[in-house]
């Protein structure tokens, strides 16, 4: 029904972003809403409708191969469209199809609301139909890998990024493991940055 939307970012939360269009908040909800800043440039954004009975969902993408991924992901039984983000959320969807093409379920399962049964059934069911996506899928760049030198920790921008976490299904016993190492890296200093750095570390302590 929506296939994008173009507009600038006017709000910035844990668990979505707001895009305006002719006067109207479009509430889109994203695998990372802390890659997004508030500005009055425009952005394109790949959307998918979701409609339950209880409520309607827009989810919002940069790029169309992380819109279908989310698709297909949605289409496995025990994975909803949260637990979708949550797998997004980790930057890495060529590691994700790399994992279900090889039958790791041992990394799969690292990922919130993920165990033994559903990893199982994420291989049954997207084993050798991604290989068109693992083509096109946007990688981070090695700038983005690596942290800033020099600068102080932000209190407030780790706070954001552990209620982001949170929103995305990780625990708060899990979180606690990992806030400490946040807290302690001088390299760090905005929610991106110590998302993206949790992410890491959460998919290697399990």
């Amino acid at each position: 029904m929506y296939d994008y939307i173009k507009g600038p970012v006017t709000r910035v939360t844990p668990e979505y972003i707001v895009v305006e269009v002719t006067g109207v908040g479009w509430q889109l909800n994203t695998p990372n809403p802390y890659a997004f800043h508030v500005s009055n440039e425009e952005i394109q954004v790949f959307t998918h409708l979701s409609v339950r009975e209880d409520a309607q969902q827009l989810f919002a993408f940069t790029s169309l191969e992380q819109r279908e991924l989310f698709r297909k992901l949605i289409q496995v039984s025990g994975i909803g469209p949260k637990g979708a983000l949550a797998i997004l959320a980790s930057g890495h969807p060529s590691q994700v199809i790399t994992a279900i093409e090889q039958e790791d379920e041992a990394f799969l399962i690292k990922f919130p609301g993920v165990g033994k049964k559903t990893a199982r059934q994420m291989i049954l069911d997207l084993k050798g139909k991604l290989d068109a996506l693992l083509e096109h899928v946007e990688l981070p760049s090695t700038e983005d890998e690596l942290p800033l030198f020099g600068v102080n920790p932000n209190k407030h921008e780790l706070e954001e990024a552990m209620l982001a976490l949170t929103a995305l299904g990780y625990s708060e016993r899990e979180l606690a493991k990992v806030k400490p190492q946040l807290d302690e890296n001088e390299q760090l200093h905005t929610t991106e940055a110590y998302m993206k750095e949790a992410l890491k570390i959460l998919l290697k302590q399990k």
